[in-house]
Order: structure tokens, then C-alpha cells, then sequence
């Protein structure tokens, strides 16, 4: 069991090591057919999410309708190159665009439509796990990724495998990208001291107490409407790869790193 532990972890650790260094790619790297206009994130688009947190009612989005569907439109095409490009890079099988729409059954805000656009990306499953998004708002844009709602047999494998060596972990999150684009991984914190069944001084305490392990890049509203946001994103989600690529390895597999996929 123990050498068969040493050798999952010098995997991962190699993985980590032979990482793509995502700064220093070609532009066509990241697509199959380069786009014959770069698409961006629109000055109205960012206007009309300002303009709607002030406006959040039927009457206002009914005058608006036309100019919502078309930058909608506009953005499903920034949208769908990401999604390419993921899916030449990655396993990504699923692109989501949230919807404008509130659910407001069991919110205290009842105004009825969100102030971002929002779009998710979903790997393979069961063999790949985590997940990427993107989010559009006024000051508030980020690139994310991670384990927002992570099953409670994940929390506890994960948390089992930072008990047991923690040392992949931290040579992803120390690698320079990684550092740089993101400083760390965040989430709430589970607990307050320890998880029961977890020694309160273990070295990976920070990490084994959360119950989420997301990260995230911000973008200011100038970066997002540069010609250059469309590849910024490319890259994030990309460099978010060997940290998806050692979950994917613990999480599809027991304690003694066997698989548990069928």
C-alpha cells in the first residue's frame, strides 16, 4: 500500500512538473481555425448590466428586449471560442450560458433578473473532474474554476489525501502561473479548528478544513473589453489544468490509489 502510494504521488508531482508554460504560446496554440475577427466583451454589455441593477423590473428588460438579445448573441460567440478552444486542450464535452432569469421561489431579492452574464464549462465525466466558469459584471468579472459543491465522498477523499502527503498540492499551487493568476485556492472554511476525525495541527490544515476549493483571476472592466480578454481566458482556464488533472487523479481512485470507476 505504501509503495503503491509513493508512486501515485511522483506521478502527480511529474505532472505538475511538465506543465504547459501558458505565458509563452503561440496564438494559434489555442485554436484549430483562428477566428477572422477577434470577438469581445462589448462596451454595451457591460452598460446594460450596469443599467439593469438599476433597472431590475419586466417593464425595463420588455423596452430592452431587442438590445439584451443582441448582446446576448454577441456574447454567445466570445462564449463558443472559449469553448473551442477548451475542447482542443481538454476533455470539456458541455458548455452552459445562465440564463438572465431569476429563480426568486426562495430569495428574499425579489427583483427578477441577474446582473452578470455567466457561462460554464464541464469536463468528462467521471474520469475528469472540476469545472470552469467565466463571469461578466461591472467590477466584478472574474476567470474561476474548482469544487464549488464538492459530494460529501469527495470532501472526504480529498481531505484524506492532503492527511496522507500534500506535497503535489503545494508544488501546483507554488508553480509560477498558478501563482500568478490566482495566489491561492479559496473557499469557506468547513470549520472553524478541524474536521472530526483530522489532527488540528496537521501541516495541511488550511486546505483540509474547507469545503470548497475554488480559484479565481479578476479582471478589470478595461481588461475585459480588450481584444486580448478572449486569450487571458484561454490561458486561465489552461493554467487551472494541473491542479483539475491531480483531483481528477484522487478523486477517481481509493486510498490506495486503485480506481473506483466501473
Amino acid at each position: 500500500m505504501g509503495e503503491k502510494l509513493k508512486s501515485l504521488n511522483a506521478l502527480m508531482v511529474e505532472k505538475v512538473k511538465m506543465s504547459i508554460k501558458i505565458n509563452s504560446l503561440p496564438l494559434p496554440y489555442f485554436f484549430t481555425m483562428m477566428p477572422m475577427k477577434t470577438p469581445i466583451i462589448s462596451q454595451d454589455t457591460l452598460s446594460f448590466l450596469k443599467e439593469i441593477a438599476e433597472n431590475n423590473h419586466r417593464e425595463w428588460f420588455a423596452e430592452q428586449k431587442k438590445r439584451y438579445d443582441a448582446i446576448a448573441k454577441e456574447n454567445k460567440l466570445f462564449f463558443q471560442q472559449i469553448f473551442e478552444a477548451l475542447q482542443r486542450h481538454d476533455e470539456v464535452t458541455r458548455m452552459h450560458i445562465f440564463r438572465i432569469y431569476k429563480d426568486v421561489r426562495f430569495s428574499k431579492d425579489k427583483s427578477p433578473y441577474k446582473t452578470n452574464f455567466g457561462v460554464a464549462f464541464s469536463r468528462k465525466k467521471p474520469e475528469l473532474r472540476g469545472g470552469y466558469y467565466l463571469h461578466i459584471a461591472p467590477n466584478q468579472s472574474f476567470v474561476g474554476g474548482g469544487f464549488w459543491a464538492p459530494e460529501k465522498e469527495d470532501m472526504y477523499r480529498f481531505r484524506k489525501e492532503l492527511e496522507m502527503d500534500d506535497t503535489p498540492i503545494r508544488s501546483i499551487i507554488t508553480e509560477p502561473t498558478f501563482q500568478e493568476y490566482f495566489k491561492t485556492i479559496q473557499g469557506d472554511d468547513a470549520v472553524k479548528i478541524a474536521p472530526k476525525g483530522f489532527d488540528k495541527n496537521h501541516p495541511a490544515m488550511d486546505l483540509i478544513k474547507k469545503k470548497q476549493w475554488v480559484v479565481m483571476r479578476p479582471f478589470t472592466d478595461e481588461q475585459v473589453m480588450n481584444e486580448s480578454f478572449l486569450i487571458e481566458t484561454i490561458k486561465t482556464f489552461l493554467a487551472m489544468r494541473p491542479w483539475f488533472d491531480y483531483m481528477s487523479d484522487v478523486l477517481t481512485t481509493d486510498l490506495n490509489g486503485e480506481s473506483i470507476i466501473g
